[in-house]
């Protein structure tokens, strides 16, 4: 049990107890209310419960938080409390308690703050990234796969069963516009006099497919019917670009349980009915659908939506929105409990229309839309517009070319999603303390690195080492210097920090965590001499060590990032 747990159980107790015996002239006992204060010197954690209680029990909150104080059973968790301010009750943790937290990692290892979620909540549809298959994934995009595999990992650890999802945009206009672009760069490669049409994709990339294409297959395409041509590159180029988006993304450590073709919304049944029929069956059975200047509408107005939404346009085409409703009606029937979307946030206005669709068919609030901000692409300071190689953007594959996984994982996932990034190409680079990635990356591998010297071995992984050189029975009670106290207590709010770094969709907040768990460590190790200690004193110190690496590890896990044992 978390050292928070174990306190609020004994706060309870205490408060249970004085209303018992009449010191506390309440009906029912609030909750303990624990907070850590904002400062350290107040104590580990502090409780408001007097203070909110003032009015239920008609008493000065100081006399209620005395009265709580002189209630608390014996217990090996708190050291000392002190009543302090209007009534606040502040605790100082038994040392013991603290070295139980080693312990516990030690003990449980990668399962270490794992959690538990409750029935009709745990299920999990997670979409993210969904690039168009039509050219390059861009630098949000690799947002936004940090951000989603992440969160996916957090998520998990918390709880969730979480399903992770990719929706392919491979069907519509925009297929038809990109098979096109490739037909007449092809044709330009032939020695065609053709110009690109007004209505084109004009990147680089589309040279490249279109000479793949001829080195291939030479000039077999060059006669054919031009609705043929188009079709026939259309999906060519469609499944070189997929490809090339999973080989990317398999490499960023990336992995999806599904990748949702838009296609397949429009295959019909063994009935004749696709998925759009059947999502605007149902939607018309709720008498939400109307035939208005010869289109086919949904009424979205019903549920706050700033204008009702055209589905099928008046020449029979059918809008992008009719694929998102038929889409997010599949998700609704395969019996996921909340369906979250990672969106850039130029999607903003997209959502109440999507609320309101959920809301029609019976599902308020299941649909969850986080907005991923934009990524400033610095150098050394100064933004960056442009790639060196091509001359267009920046793309997401380049920059994990040049500066790695896990320092575009890392600096991606270092401000919250509804914040910009400023990614600095030049600091990520660095193999230094201003690189945080590398600063933590680091401590585990400095702590790796103590542990080979306690051994005398090079050739052993840290598990091995560590399970060698620390004693099963391994005595804690001599960690009592504060650098050791104030990294005992950073681990204890592991547990904490996912659980709320999963409700709130917050893998950021990990990062934080990370470097000041790094940074906490680096101090012990200033401060505290390990090896070569008394053997006591050092067997002890190793395990505070071994630890750190352990969490250190799970936390860079969960945020898709290595944890090097040698740098």
């Amino acid at each position: 049990m978390q050292i928070r747990e174990q306190l609020e159980k004994i706060v309870d107790e205490a408060i249970a107890a004085a209303i018992a015996d009449g010191s506390l002239a309440m009906e029912e006992a609030p909750a303990a209310a624990l907070e850590r204060p904002r400062d350290e010197s107040n104590g580990d954690w502090a409780s408001t419960v007097a203070m909110r209680s003032a009015k239920m029990a008609h008493a000065n909150p100081r006399v209620i938080a005395q009265a709580i104080v002189d209630h608390l059973p014996a217990n090996d968790v708190i050291k000392s409390t002190e009543i302090a301010g209007p009534g606040f009750i502040n605790f100082r943790l038994t040392d013991s308690s603290l070295q139980g937290v080693v312990a516990s990692v030690r003990a449980q290892r990668a399962d270490y703050g794992r959690g538990n979620i409750e029935e009709g909540q745990r299920k999990v549809n997670l979409e993210y990234i969904s690039a168009n298959p039509t050219g390059p994934m861009h630098i949000g995009h690799g947002r936004w796969a940090a951000l989603g595999d992440s969160m996916a990992r957090v998520m998990r650890h918390a709880g969730y069963d979480v399903y992770e999802e990719f929706y392919v945009n491979d069907h519509g206009t925009q297929m038809d516009v990109f098979g096109n672009s490739v037909a007449v760069r092809y044709l330009q490669l032939l020695g065609h006099d053709v110009e690109m049409p007004e209505q084109c994709y004009g990147g680089a990339y589309v040279i490249d497919i279109a000479q793949s294409i001829l080195d291939r297959d030479g000039s077999k395409y060059e006669d054919m019917d031009e609705n043929e041509r188009t079709v026939a590159f259309r999906e060519i180029a469609y499944k070189e670009m997929l490809a090339n988006q999973k080989k990317l993304l398999e490499r960023f450590g990336t992995v999806f349980d599904r990748w949702f073709s838009e296609r397949d919304l429009y295959v019909l049944d063994e009935n004749g009915q696709s998925a759009v029929d059947r999502a605007l069956a149902v939607m018309d059975e709720r008498g939400y659908i109307y035939e208005a200047e010869n289109a086919t509408w949904f009424r979205s107005t019903d549920f706050g939506d700033d204008k009702d939404r055209v589905l099928i346009k008046a020449n029979g085409e059918l809008t992008y929105f009719t694929s998102d409703m038929a889409y997010h009606y599949d998700k609704v029937c395969r019996g996921f409990d909340r369906l979250i979307n990672i969106w850039g946030a130029d999607h903003h206005g997209y959502i109440k229309r999507c609320e309101a669709m959920m809301e029609a068919w019976g599902h308020p609030g299941m649909l969850e839309v986080v907005l991923g901000q934009l990524v400033n692409l610095l150098r050394d300071g100064e933004p960056v517009r442009m790639s060196k190689r091509t001359g267009e953007m920046v793309t997401f594959e380049e920059l994990v070319d040049e500066v790695g996984v896990d320092a575009t994982r890392f600096l991606m996932l270092s401000r919250s999603s509804d914040q910009p990034v400023d990614f600095d190409i030049e600091v990520a680079k660095k193999q230094d303390a201003s690189n945080p990635v590398y600063y933590v990356q680091y401590a585990h591998a400095r702590i790796c690195s103590v542990l080979r010297k306690a051994a005398g071995d090079d050739a052993e992984g840290a598990d091995e080492l560590a399970a060698r050189v620390i004693p099963v029975d391994v005595d804690l009670s001599v960690l009592t210097h504060e650098s050791e106290l104030a990294l005992m207590r950073k681990m204890d709010d592991f547990t904490e920090l996912v659980a709320l770094a999963a409700r709130d969709r917050a893998p950021f907040r990990l990062t934080h965590y990370a470097q000041e768990l790094a940074g906490l460590f680096h101090q012990f190790y200033t401060n505290c001499h390990i090896v070569g200690e008394e053997p006591a004193v050092q067997n002890a110190r190793l395990a505070l060590a071994d630890a750190t690496r352990i969490l250190l590890a799970l936390t860079l896990g969960l945020l898709g990032v290595s944890a090097p044992e040698r740098m």
